[in-house]
């Protein structure tokens, strides 16, 4: 008895963490965008016609609720696009899926310091995207450049966008820690915690072909694994199975495929 009230608090948040916000039905999905992601997401190529268009909704509903606003540049097609995108592809394997810890996405035009500024002649612009804090709560500040390299580097296993949202999926707990548990159910996390710190292990020892970030902590190790998972599936699986099954369980719920 002693385990139900926690387990119907955990299911209220999660419902209301991604309840509907609005309504209101999404703009439609421009038709030139399907031959523009075919070429460029391998994520959304690789689906089935009939869920590509519930890829496609997802993207609309993601684009009614959360603006995408440029800084320094003026903002084009493309770049909304691969924003919905990769904001989609982490839940997709959810039937709803709202960012309610979320406003805003702001596009700098390249990667930036602890101070979020860009200019060419400022140093240790090393920033490639980060989940703000704050002032900056409920915002996300991406580099234009990591964005696109995200999508248009089909080998290097990374996605910055995808990594900043699955920071926010981690976070809907109230904790970016790397343990995922609105996601992953609870009999899950401790052989969750085992196989992350077993990783993170071999990443710092160099044995691993997981990004060194990934070693640093936590929750990186969660948003670095999960790129991976998602931009090289198929590696991912063969190269870390037990990691895969895993996250296969976060983010490929079984009522998915009903």
């Amino acid at each position: 008895m002693a385990y139900i009230i926690p387990l119907v608090l955990v299911g209220v948040v999660f419902f209301l963490l991604s309840r509907k916000r609005t309504k209101n039905p999404p703009k439609p999905f421009p038709k030139h965008w399907h031959d523009v992601l075919l070429k460029n997401v391998a994520f959304y190529e690789n689906l089935e016609a009939e869920k590509q268009l519930i890829f496609q909704k997802r993207m609309m509903l993601f684009l009614q609720e959360i603006n995408v606003e440029a800084v320094g540049f003026e903002l084009e097609e493309f770049d909304i696009m691969l924003v919905a995108a990769s904001a989609v592809i982490p839940v997709f394997g959810f039937k709803e899926w709202h960012y309610n810890n979320l406003s805003t996405v702001l596009i700098y035009p390249d990667h930036f310091d602890e101070n979020l500024s860009f200019d060419a002649d400022v140093q240790d612009r090393k920033i490639a995207g980060l989940v703000g804090t704050g002032r900056f709560k409920n915002q996300m500040i991406l580099s234009r450049k990591a964005l696109h390299h995200g999508f248009t580097n089909a080998t290097d296993k990374g996605n910055t966008a995808i990594h900043e949202f699955v920071h926010l999926l981690d976070h809907t707990d109230g904790e970016t820690d790397g343990i995922p548990e609105r996601l992953l159910e609870h009999q899950y996390i401790a052989p969750w915690l085992a196989l992350m710190h077993k990783e993170m292990e071999a990443i710092n020892n160099d044995t691993s072909d997981i990004r060194t970030y990934g070693g640093t902590s936590q929750t990186e190790f969660f948003a670095v694994a999960s790129e991976y998972f998602f931009e090289r599936p198929d590696l991912f699986k063969r190269k870390h199975p037990e990691l895969y099954e895993m996250l296969s369980k976060c983010f490929i719920p079984v009522e998915a495929g009903t």
